[in-house]
C-alpha cells in the first residue's frame, strides 16, 4: 500500500547549505554540472525543481538547442516545485521523522 512519511526539517547552520530561491543563471549552471555528472561538497540543496517541463528545457539547453537567454524567458514563466535535497548523512540528521500515512 502506498505510504507517505511525513517529516520536519530544521536547518543546521553548521551544515554547508546551496539555496536557490528562483530558476537563476546560477541555478542553471548547477543543475547542468550535476546533469554531467559533477559532483559537489554541499551537505544540502534547495531550491525550485527541474520537474519534466522544466527538465525539457534543461536538456535542450545541455545539448545546445536552446540559448541561455530562451531558457531564462522559459522559466519565467514556470512555477516550479520547491525541494529540498540531501546529500549527505549530516544532511539527514536534520530530519526528524514525524508520522507515516497509509493510503488506502
Amino acid at each position: 500500500m502506498p505510504t507517505i512519511n511525513y517529516f520536519w526539517y530544521e536547518e543546521d547552520p553548521a551544515l554547508k547549505i546551496l539555496k536557490f530561491t528562483e530558476m537563476t543563471e546560477e541555478w542553471l549552471d548547477f543543475v547542468a554540472k550535476c546533469r554531467a555528472g559533477e559532483a559537489h561538497d554541499y551537505d544540502i540543496v534547495e531550491g525550485p525543481m527541474a520537474d519534466d517541463t522544466v527538465w525539457n528545457y534543461v536538456k535542450d539547453f545541455l545539448n545546445d538547442k536552446l540559448p541561455r537567454n530562451v531558457f531564462r524567458t522559459y522559466a519565467e514563466f514556470k512555477n516550479p516545485t520547491h525541494q529540498i535535497s540531501f546529500h549527505t548523512l549530516k544532511a539527514l540528521k536534520c530530519l526528524r521523522f514525524e508520522r507515516s500515512e497509509t493510503l488506502s
